[in-house]
């Protein structure tokens, strides 16, 4: 089985894709296989967070390129700013991936968090697209983080 050790930010004339929600491109180890049919060993030194249009270069010289899959997400947009930002400090305060763009925010689906932004006044909108959060402050989104919350 042919087997992806490295990843590149620019992914030029792939060979194929491989298609993964947000969840799924967490990876460090495991056997995957490409839309196209393409069998591999995926094997990282440690767990990152594969993201939409990177590369995984196979151990041939191969590129498949990461495709991230649409997800069931809320849109979520204030009403300037500085309302925005309070909203994203209420997302990261309860620990929850965001992926944060110009003027709105992306996070999951949940109908408890919507319901508290829309107390705060903030826009939620039913979205699927692809999810792209922001690495964590310890690495990427998924490391577990090392400060305790008095």
């Amino acid at each position: 089985m042919r087997t992806a050790s490295e990843i590149i930010d620019h992914c030029h004339d792939p060979v194929d894709t491989i298609t993964l929600d947000e969840t799924a491109r967490h990876r460090r180890r495991i056997a995957l296989k490409s839309d196209g049919g393409i069998e591999f060993l995926l094997d990282l030194p440690k767990a990152t967070l594969l993201r939409h249009r990177q590369g995984l270069v196979l151990d041939d010289g191969t590129v498949i390129e990461v495709q991230a899959a649409p997800e069931e997400l809320y849109e979520v947009t204030g009403r300037d700013g500085q309302h925005l930002l309070s909203l994203a400090w209420q997302i990261g305060n309860r620990h929850l991936a965001a992926q944060i763009e110009g003027d709105r925010l992306l996070i999951r689906r949940d109908p408890v968090i919507r319901d508290m932004l829309e107390g705060l006044g903030a826009q939620v909108q039913d979205l699927s697209a692809p999810f792209d959060p922001e690495g964590g402050a310890y690495g990427d989104a998924h490391s577990n983080h090392h400060h305790h919350h008095d």
